[in-house]
């Protein structure tokens, strides 16, 4: 039987972050749960396809752009479910478990993981915290939390949009109802909230988010977050 799962990563000049990320995937690929490996790249000018090449992935290339990015990954997948997975964000102990008993038990359903960050401190933990009861009072999970959903509830709802910004928004609502918390953490960068401050990037962060909800296309918040990096 082939295995059940193909992760997704979607990247941009990811090479110093994707090899750490793949190798704590190898663990889903030795049980027989993870059968292949899509990086879907968005015109990267460092080793990043070298990389990805020597992890044994396929790639797929086209325009930057996140959304766009994951479903052309989506659709080279072959395996009945996908987990969609950012470069920068490392699956914590116990996700295999997490991942096996979601895809043996809740089939209809997508699973996203607790967000936690690689950065000790307060500021981190409160923010995670947020993510975290964000995610599961209002059903709004981000894309640095992971998606594991089978392909055939993804085309259900329409697929990944292919924008280039709130594409991981745009889905969670179109998952609505459909969305668990799965029992592991999923480790993301901290690297643009250090750069840029805690409290400054959680507010840049919820005022994109409620621009998105007041009606501005991606397009239009995606040059304004470009201009603002």
């Amino acid at each position: 039987m082939p295995a059940p799962l193909c992760v997704v990563i979607p990247t941009l000049n990811a090479a110093d972050v994707l090899v750490e990320t793949a190798e704590i995937l190898v663990s889903g690929v030795m049980e027989g749960v993870i059968g292949s490996l899509v990086v879907s790249d968005g015109g990267s000018t460092d080793a990043t396809l070298d990389v990805a090449r020597a992890l044994g992935a396929e790639i797929v290339e086209g325009p930057a752009g996140r959304g766009g990015q994951i479903a052309r990954g989506v659709a080279a997948a072959e395996a009945e479910w996908v987990l969609i997975l950012h470069a920068d964000t490392h699956l914590g102990a116990h996700w295999l478990e997490a991942v096996a008993r979601h895809m043996s038990q809740f089939r209809d359903q997508a699973g996203y993981f607790q967000l936690s960050f690689r950065a000790r401190g307060l500021a981190p933990a409160l923010v995670a915290m947020g993510a975290n009861a964000r995610s599961k009072l209002f059903g709004l999970p981000y894309g640095d939390q992971g998606l594991l959903v089978r392909r055939v509830v993804l085309n259900a709802v329409g697929g990944v949009p292919e924008v280039p910004l709130m594409e991981d928004v745009a889905l969670a609502r179109a998952l609505r109802g459909r969305l668990r918390m799965l029992e592991a953490e999923a480790a993301t960068s901290a690297e643009r909230y250090l750069r840029d401050g805690w409290g400054r990037r959680v507010l840049r962060n919820l005022w994109v988010l409620a621009r998105y909800f007041l009606g501005v296309s991606p397009d239009v918040l995606a040059k304004s977050y470009e201009r603002n990096r």
